[in-house]
Order: structure tokens, then sequence, then C-alpha cells
């Protein structure tokens, strides 16, 4: 079975804090990640709540990757979701894991939408004409 997407679901761990309460610096590493993927950007959104922490997507052609920081606990929570044979989600992950300075982290795989191969397509049957 081939998968239409993969997803990247990080654990970023002993995190910058200072880089986690920064919109800019979060969606600078976000959209840093979207490119070293090759991913192509259509736009993003980014949310700094009060008293601390990020929350944003930046919303790529091949599906999205996604944020939420929690500085007070140097922790990063990270989806790379990307469709298609193009992207690389792994290098985006060794970017946002760099940019962030995660001391460790852990990494959970899905491919998503495993499908089983698809029966050829047959054309409908055509009604025979009135008389």
């Amino acid at each position: 079975m081939k998968a239409l997407g993969q997803h990247l679901i990080l654990e970023l761990y002993g995190c910058s804090s200072d880089t986690l309460s920064s919109v800019a610096d979060v969606q600078d590493a976000m959209i840093k990640g979207a490119t070293a993927a090759g991913a192509t950007i259509i736009d993003s959104i980014f949310h700094h709540f009060k008293p601390y922490g990020v929350s944003g997507v930046v919303v790529i052609a091949e599906s999205h990757f996604a944020i939420h920081t929690w500085p007070e606990h140097n922790f990063a929570s990270v989806d790379l979701f990307t469709c298609g044979e193009t992207t690389r989600p792994w290098e985006a992950f060794k970017v946002v894991k760099k940019l962030f300075k995660a001391t460790h982290f852990s990494v959970m795989k899905l491919e998503r939408g495993l499908l089983p191969k698809a029966p050829a397509r047959r054309r409908p049957a055509r009604k025979a004409a009135a008389r």
C-alpha cells in the first residue's frame, strides 16, 4: 500500500524559552522548515498567547505545518504533514529542532491515507439508444 501523505508529530523538549515566546522567531523557524522541505508556502498565521506561548500554522500546497509552544516548559509540539512525493518533512524537522535549540525530542511518523491498490477504472456501460 502507498500512503497519500506523511505526518511527522514532533515533541521538542529543552527548547529555548525565549525563542518559543517570540511569534517572529517561531514563524521564522516554521517557514525555514517548510522551505528546507521543498514545500510550496501558501500562507501562514501565528498568534501569541498571554502570558506566553505561540501557536501557528504554515499552509503549504502539499498540506500544512503547525506548532504550539509552551515556553514555560521549554516544550514545542509540531506537526509536519505533507502529501505527495516531492516534499522532505525530515529536512523540516532538522531545521526546526536546531532553531528551537531542542536538547531532546521524540518523533512519531504516521502514513496518512493508506489505500489498497485501486483496480483499473472502467468506463460506465453505455445505454442502448431507444428505437
